[in-house]
């Protein structure tokens, strides 16, 4: 009689590293242009918390926005310029 041991294969998965995307404070653009403009970009964000990012950005210099997976943060956005904001 013989016995045989199987030792399962352990796969271990590593989790993708996860990235801030900060915003920097800047004297260009109108708050409620931020606001909206984060919204647009970041769809898991209320109003009240785009509001709170870019006040914490608007009084620290910088703000945090999400920590996501680098395709998610180097995503380029799609909004709508500045000059067509106030058309």
């Amino acid at each position: 009689m013989s016995v045989e041991i199987l030792q399962k294969s352990s796969t271990v998965r590593k989790l993708a590293p996860r990235y801030r995307v900060l915003l920097h404070n800047d004297d260009f653009n109108p708050m409620e242009y931020v606001v909206q403009t984060l919204m647009a970009t970041v769809p898991s964000l209320t109003q009240p918390q785009a509001v709170n990012v870019m006040m914490e950005a608007h009084t620290n210099g910088m703000g945090l926005v999400i920590v996501c997976a680098l395709e998610h943060a180097t995503k380029k956005p799609r909004v709508r310029p500045l000059a067509f904001w106030y058309i």
